[in-house]
């Protein structure tokens, strides 16, 4: 199966989601995916065995249970076809980050480090024409 075969799966997704915070039991993993998906035990162990047989994730056993972990091989496989579109979140990420430093920067040429308004241009001119009136 392909990588992103494997991957449209909801369930799939979500029980790398679950292992991706640490290796966890067969049981554990079926508890999380059984109350948020309402599917059976079976159903579980079947995701656990194609993403096993595919290699997105490794099993061991530990006494009477087995461990499951996210093997990332795969994931780099993905990753790699998503490099090419990485440019076009990448300028907007950028072009988000270019606007929140000017709110930022415009933010603080409003307000001195006292918390009263700081002198624009706007500012400047309206209290020279103050000042000349009253001469």
């Amino acid at each position: 199966m392909h990588a992103f075969d494997i991957l449209g799966d909801p369930v799939r997704r979500r029980v790398l989601e679950v292992l991706a915070d640490g290796e966890q039991a067969a049981g554990a993993v079926t508890e999380v995916i059984r109350a948020e998906f309402g599917i059976s035990a079976p159903a579980v162990s079947q995701h656990l065995r194609v993403l096993r047989e595919s290699g997105f994730v490794t099993v061991r056993p530990a006494g009477t249970r087995r461990l499951y972990a996210v093997d990332a091989a795969p994931l780099r496989e993905v990753d790699i076809w998503l490099e090419r579109f990485r440019q076009f979140w990448n300028q907007r990420l950028d072009a988000l980050a270019t606007e929140l430093a000017r709110g930022e920067r415009q933010h603080r040429e409003q307000h001195d480090s006292r918390g009263n308004t700081a002198e624009t241009p706007d500012r400047r001119q309206a209290a020279e024409s103050d000042s000349e009136e009253s001469t």
